[in-house]
């Protein structure tokens, strides 16, 4: 046991030094997840911090412009332009200039001093549909302040009923706090099943592995030798991530951090299986790489990064049990921002524990076959 321990550990050495050795490798595990990070959790944010408009105020009375004097003051919506034709509309819309366009009837005040409904139309660019969504959501929110501060202002009867919003775990609704957390385990993964596919078919293009053959390793010592510095690692590259997102993004970290990184010890070792399982049936680098973003495409796509996992069509949720990114992506967020146990967290612990083991001794099997 203690003789097979030390092989384990010559083998685990010489693997952090081919990895740090190799530019290649040492630019994946570095330099990617931190310019992913910040390019994600600028770039890919649904909040949007300027809205251009445009707009046609065929009442220009008192009451359009403190309503218009209200949008402009949000601090959001920039205004391009005062139309004067119905027929520029589509001209500022069609040349992405604005966003979308308001119009203001002539009878707004007049509507508005009566006591009815007073219509103010917006005409928005559909190209964009999300943008648009999240746009008007905005212009919805400050029409309702601009009509309780005008029946307060002119002796109108209150509406019966007001919704004040409030939002547990993300009080300001910044996306930039669902996106960030979730790169942990986004971007770990890629690189250690990048870095663990390429391993082996490293190996094979140098020569070195049928040297390892003629070595008195077994197998499993093989796989552990490879498993583990890859895992340590991608604890490094999550540990990088989690930094950035606490001490650049200010996103506050409210769970327990032992609880995560079990969790991420169990995504590691998914990660690392599937990354020996390509590794063991690639025959060159460059069949490694590519066969490790085939895998890796899909499960970023269809784990619930970009949409929900519960608006996918119910084979594909019961195609992706074998995510284990879906199961990060829950566990991670749900510990940063929820500050989750591990009773609610229990059947992503016990989902990620049997994809590890079960791709761990897919990818052993396929060692012992090409080592006999």
């Amino acid at each position: 046991m203690r003789t097979s321990l030390l092989r384990i550990l010559a083998l685990i050495r010489k693997e952090f030094l081919a990895v740090l050795k190799d530019p290649r490798s040492r630019f994946i595990i570095f330099l990617p997840p931190i310019v992913q990070c910040l390019v994600f959790g600028y770039a890919a944010s649904f909040d949007l911090n300027s809205i251009p408009y445009a707009v046609l105020d065929q009442d220009h009375s008192a009451a359009s412009h403190a309503f218009l004097a209200r949008l402009d003051g949000s601090g959001i919506f920039r205004r391009q332009a005062d139309l004067r034709r119905a027929e520029e509309i589509s001209t500022w819309i069609d040349s992405r200039r604005v966003l979308f366009v308001i119009q203001i009837g002539q009878e707004f005040e007049r509507c508005l001093l009566a006591g009815k409904t007073a219509p103010v139309q917006a005409m928005a660019d559909g190209r964009n549909s999300n943008t648009v969504a999240t746009a008007l959501g905005y212009f919805g929110s400050v029409v309702e302040e601009f009509n309780a501060d005008w029946g307060t202002s002119h002796g109108q009867a209150a509406p019966p009923a007001r919704i004040i919003m409030r939002s547990w775990f993300n009080p300001n609704l910044d996306s930039r706090w669902g996106i960030v957390p979730s790169l942990i385990g986004t971007l770990t993964m890629m690189g250690t099943m990048m870095l663990t596919a390429l391993s082996v078919a490293r190996e094979r293009e140098q020569g070195t592995f049928d040297q390892l053959l003629v070595t008195p390793f077994r197998p499993y010592e093989i796989m552990a030798g490879k498993s583990v510095p890859n895992m340590a690692i991608g604890l490094g590259q999550s540990t990088t991530i989690l930094l950035v997102a606490q001490f650049w993004f200010h996103i506050p970290f409210v769970g327990s951090i032992f609880i995560l990184y079990a969790g991420l010890v169990l995504f590691l070792m998914a990660a690392v299986g599937l990354g020996l399982f390509v590794s063991s049936i690639a025959r060159t680098m460059q069949q490694a790489m590519l066969s490790a973003f085939i895998l890796i495409l899909p499960f970023a796509m269809l784990s619930g990064l970009t949409t929900p996992f519960n608006s996918m069509p119910k084979f594909l949720q019961s195609f992706m049990i074998i995510n284990p990114l879906r199961y990060s992506l829950d566990l991670t967020k749900r510990v940063y921002l929820e500050d989750a146990g591990f009773a609610q967290l229990f059947s992503d612990f016990l989902a990620l524990a049997v994809i590890g083991l079960l791709t761990l001794s897919g990818a052993a099997w396929l060692f012992r076959r090409r080592l006999s």
